[in-house]
């Protein structure tokens, strides 16, 4: 079943379009990898699905409600998280403070789902009275993303997870994304490190220039050779 699709989608920053004509599909439980070059608009795809980006023509649909130009808090209640790629965390708070953040729009008994997160990420539990700006840039992405999954949406946006972090933490960030998935949560990721992104994805789309280059599934990407070229190192 799909669950999210952009179809058409023109959006951009003040007077200029960043994205043209952009389609992307989503079905449940499934991992869809966004690569390109850097100014592709990836980051803005995320943005205009999560209500963040005007977006000028086109439509979102979420489960088949269309959900165009809605407001972040309301996109959200409908089972869509976003975690951005920068100040994705509140440095002053803990991180149960944060955890506690992301659950803003609860009003139901939260606490077992702030469990659910420290047995996701157990390295959080053992600091969860450190002020997040402490952690390491790794720790800070688990947070960014717990954060994100206190609302249990069935859709989680992730834009550049592995962004600056160190290549041991890498592999980490990526085997938590599957755990997510295990669960039954889809998401779009937007990486850099497009190889890694690929095998896991079920599904891959390349934008370049803000438009749609070409999709298939992340192992036929990984095999093409001009994808290899361009983005995969040769």
């Amino acid at each position: 079943m799909i669950i999210l699709e952009a179809n058409g989608v023109t959006a951009g920053y003040t007077e200029v379009n960043i994205l043209h004509d952009v389609r992307i599909r989503v079905r449940a439980g499934e991992i869809v990898s966004v690569i390109g070059p850097n100014g592709a608009g990836k980051s803005t795809l995320l943005k205009a699905i999560f209500g963040l980006v005007a977006v000028r023509s086109g439509t979102v649909t979420f489960k088949g409600e269309d959900i165009t130009g809605q407001r972040p808090d309301k996109i959200a209640r409908k089972g869509i998280s976003y975690v951005p790629q920068v100040d994705n965390v509140f440095p002053s708070l803990t991180i149960e403070e944060n955890l506690e953040m992301g659950a803003f729009i609860r009003t139901d008994d939260f606490s077992q789902r702030i469990r659910d997160i420290y047995d996701l990420f157990p390295v959080l539990k053992d600091k969860r009275s450190q002020k997040c700006g402490q952690l390491s840039g790794g720790q800070r992405q688990m947070v960014a993303m717990g954060r994100a999954l206190m609302l249990d949406p069935e859709l989680l946006l992730l834009d550049e997870p592995s962004a600056g972090l160190a290549p041991f933490l890498v592999s980490s960030i990526f085997d938590k994304i599957r755990e997510i998935n295990a669960t039954g949560v889809a998401l779009v990721i937007v990486e850099q490190n497009a190889r890694e992104a690929l095998k896991m994805a079920h599904h891959g789309y390349v934008l370049t220039m803000g438009r749609n280059a070409m999709d298939d599934t992340g192992k036929a990407l990984l095999a093409n050779r001009e994808v290899a070229r361009l983005y995969l190192g040769g």
